[in-house]
């Protein structure tokens, strides 16, 4: 059974603009490279951000999604969720109240995933006669 490597926990600056973002990037973006990267950027210190700050938050959670991981915010001030909405980004991410709620939410188990012993046109489906269908 595969074993998912540990929740990264970073603290986003106090502003998110372009100078800020790019600076940030450069730390996190090592971590994104790794195969299935779970992420949580920890907003809570942000006093101010743009769409620059914006577009970086989007560049991560595509990298990490690439690699089959994923990215989640925490802490969001109600003044970054409205540039966040403004933007239409808000429902792209998974925001959660603190960065202990986003880490337990990558430890939840995936469903179980149910063998499926017989072909779907078997007779247990009630597919009996498919010439008949035609």
């Amino acid at each position: 059974m595969p074993t998912r490597a540990p929740v990264i926990v970073m603290e986003l600056p106090e502003r998110l603009n372009h100078l800020e973002a790019k600076s940030f990037l450069k730390e996190l973006e090592p971590l994104l490279q790794n195969d299935r990267p779970s992420v949580v950027l920890d907003c809570s210190q942000i006093k101010h951000m743009d769409s620059a700050g914006v577009e970086m938050l989007l560049y991560c959670l595509e990298q990490a999604m690439k690699r089959d991981g994923d990215l989640k915010l925490a802490a969001v001030s109600p003044a970054s969720a409205v540039i966040m909405e403004l933007m239409r980004v808000d429902r792209l991410f998974e925001v959660f109240a603190t960065s202990d709620e986003a880490v337990r939410s990558f430890q939840l188990v995936a469903p179980a995933v149910s063998v499926q012993t017989q072909p779907w046109y078997a007779p247990a489906h009630g597919l009996t006669n498919l010439k008949a269908a035609s």
